[in-house]
């Protein structure tokens, strides 16, 4: 087996979004990153330890077996180059075949992935491969289902920086798999000014919202400008301005109707704030270019998925 050591790499994003919302899709090979390899490797020693898995040490040392990555339930997978990364980690003497494919449905009882090879590697490795691909397929499967409600509208479901921290590039990856789109990735490479912002620039400055959006503007060129609103009032003043988008916070489907009217030809709308999947629809018909959705990361259910021996 491997020793594994942690490694500090370098700046977490780099290379995996692009600075506008139109381009922060992540790329489906980030089981090679060094910064999710990282996380790999601190999940593995958070379970190994330093003496490993003594249970199959014990019991099995010489042995070999043959396992399949089983779904006991009907789901979108998402992470199964990730979990090939965590057994060849453990032991790259492994040999690891994919069955299936991330972002492709399979119903309940298809094969994810075949394991062969020493059963102290296997077994090292299936509790952290299987945390990764549970929670990320719960992800990529939920992600489905609200896609699927509004997909003949054109209307976007966008993920949000409600994530688990130190796991945002795969569940934002997992909201890809799923067919949803990538919102922001942080702070980094987006304007959006929110409540707090405009409460703060009012307060301080005394000028106006739109002032605040040429400001932002200004200083940060090249970015995407978003500012949130939870009046049709405040849009109509916003769009003196002309943000790229407007963030309807909590707005009643009138409300909704009204602002998605008067932004129309000037800019982008996205809905936001305690939607659900009852109201899911009803907000997409209201005309909405997008929704977001804190829920399809911070609220999921990990799919039932297990090894099982191999035929």
């Amino acid at each position: 087996m491997r020793t594994i050591d942690i490694e500090i790499a370098g700046h977490f994003w780099e290379g995996l979004f692009m600075s506008s919302r139109q381009r922060t899709q992540i790329a489906f090979n980030l089981a090679e990153d060094p910064q999710v390899q990282q996380l790999i490797l601190m999940s593995l020693q958070e379970d190994l330890g330093a003496d490993g898995d003594v249970t199959s040490a014990a019991l099995m040392p010489d042995a070999q077996m043959a396992v399949v990555m089983v779904a006991r339930e009907a789901c979108v997978p998402s992470g199964l180059g990730v979990a090939t990364q965590v057994f060849q980690t453990v032991d790259g003497g492994l040999t690891v075949t994919a069955l299936a494919q991330d972002g492709v449905a399979v119903e309940e009882g298809a094969e994810l992935l075949r394991i062969e090879g020493s059963a102290i590697g296997v077994l090292s490795a299936e509790r952290t491969a299987l945390n990764f691909v549970q929670h990320l397929s719960g992800i990529a499967t939920k992600t489905r289902e609200y896609v699927e409600v509004v997909e003949d509208l054109g209307t976007q479901i966008l993920d949000t920086r409600k994530t688990t921290p130190g796991w945002r590039v795969l569940e934002k990856y997992a909201v890809h798999c799923g067919g949803g789109v990538n919102h922001r990735a942080g702070l980094f490479d987006q304007i959006l000014i929110k409540d707090n912002h405009l409460a703060h620039w009012r307060r301080s400055t005394g000028k106006s919202l739109a002032e605040a959006v040429d400001a932002a503007r200004a200083a940060a060129p090249g970015l995407l400008v978003e500012v949130e609103a939870d009046t049709v009032p405040q849009v109509k003043k916003l769009l003196e301005a002309k943000p790229d988008w407007i963030l309807l916070d909590n707005m009643s489907f009138v409300e909704m109707e009204m602002a998605v009217e008067m932004c129309r030809d000037i800019c982008k709308t996205e809905a936001s704030g305690g939607i659900t999947m009852d109201t899911l629809r009803g907000v997409a018909e209201t005309g909405v270019d997008a929704i977001s959705v804190g829920a399809l990361t911070h609220s999921v259910r990990s799919v039932d998925i297990a090894l099982d021996a191999a035929p």
